[in-house]
């Protein structure tokens, strides 16, 4: 087996790619794809995304895909080269020699949903910070240095440093993964070329090697485990719901205790704090000034349910008012400059949605604390007098 190291972007790791695949002429070529990505890259069938469906499920998920997207296009525009060039290149001479094309990467949903269930709170509000200062600065890059061994280090010693979860699922879950697989294939196939990212390059060499030595029979196994999506609830959502049943609970007890009045004051104050910090999310997102009403409006009831975001619903305003494309999304992920990338519909319906989540969450944390500790109600005498 040979394995090249390529950087995505780089015109060199083509034309490498071409030269060591035509030099060892395999029976089988592997390639860093999943199928997802493989019918992407050749056309095959080209994804259409819901922007409804994208807000109400992980729209800081999408969010990030979209603009880890973005930040490779424009560092490959650089080079006159689109991104995975270098694996349609490896395809293509693949089928000129007649040699087979084995996909040895994990399904990008997978490996995506894994990273982020992997990340806490502040690990992704970071690294989504990191993404837009890097798409603001846009940092010069010499990709053609990227495939060198010691430079691939110091990225990734990085990399693991800042975001050490990320890492086990972005690089040591998929090495382990594309390890297994080309493992399979050596049992098929007398000659292999393997191109992977740069990244990837030592530690295959070191698993497949590791691998081989015990000679387990339980690779499919070790596959399924990979591929399995944790659906353990986290405990920052068990939290949540604990909070947002106590304080139900308190309004309840609240109103029948000590009065309507006094109710309306702290119903007053939960709809204030609430609306504000999401509508002012909302603002920061240059949403139009009726996602930013709805936003406001909605705030105070959201943080009550589990079931529904505040960004969901200023998000959907958003949508119907600007009408987001697939058109403004292929436009989104081509665009030259950074001010391109925040003014298209489509970031600026994820953006809003997004935004508006992190107000009300703040809202929410504010305004319970507030009430709990400064409206002078002590809250578990009110409890003690009903048991």
């Amino acid at each position: 087996m040979i394995i090249v190291g390529v950087s995505h972007v780089s015109p060199e790791s083509v034309d490498r790619v071409k030269r060591v695949i035509e030099e060892i002429r395999p029976d089988a070529v592997a390639v860093e794809l999943c199928r997802r990505r493989y019918e992407y890259l050749t056309k095959y069938n080209q994804p259409k995304v819901d922007i409804l469906q994208a807000i109400k499920g992980n729209v800081f998920l999408f969010l990030f895909q979209v603009i880890l997207t973005y930040f490779q296009k424009s560092v490959a525009r650089k080079f006159d080269i689109e991104p995975g060039s270098e694996m349609i290149a490896a395809i293509k001479k693949a089928n000129e020699i007649g040699a087979t094309v084995i996909l040895v990467d994990r399904d990008l949903s997978v490996t995506l949903r894994r990273f982020w269930k992997s990340l806490s709170l502040f690990e992704k509000i970071k690294l989504l910070l990191y993404l837009v200062r890097d798409i603001i600065k846009s940092p010069e890059v010499d990709v053609n240095k990227i495939a060198e061994k010691n430079v691939v280090d110091n990225l990734l010693n990085s990399f693991k440093q800042t975001f050490p979860k990320a890492s086990r699922v972005l690089i040591d879950e998929r090495d382990l993964f594309m390890a297994l697989k080309l493992i399979q294939a050596m049992k098929k196939h007398d000659k292999i070329v393997a191109v992977v990212g740069a990244g990837h390059k030592r530690g295959l060499a070191e698993l497949i090697e590791h691998l081989q030595k015990e000679d387990s029979q339980n690779y499919e196994e070790s596959i399924r485990e990979l591929e399995e999506i944790d659906s353990v609830i986290s405990i920052l959502k068990v939290i949540s719901v604990f909070i947002i049943l106590f304080l139900l609970s308190f309004f309840v007890l609240t109103f029948v205790s000590i009065g309507f009045e006094a109710f309306m004051r702290i119903f007053l104050i939960w709809f204030l704090v609430n609306g504000i910090s999401a509508s002012v999310g909302a603002c920061i997102a240059r949403a139009h000034p009726l996602s930013i009403i709805a936003a406001f409006f909605s705030a105070w009831m959201t943080s009550l349910n589990p079931f529904i975001a505040a960004g969901w619903i200023s998000g959907v305003v958003e949508a119907w008012i600007r009408k987001p494309t697939m058109e403004d999304l292929n436009e989104l992920l081509n665009s030259k400059k950074n001010g391109e990338m925040f003014n298209n519909k489509f970031f600026r319906v994820l953006l809003v949605a997004a935004l508006t989540n992190i107000g009300s969450t703040i809202g929410t944390m504010v305004g319970s604390y507030y009430i709990l500790t400064n409206f002078g109600i002590e809250i578990f005498k009110v409890i003690k007098s009903f048991i």
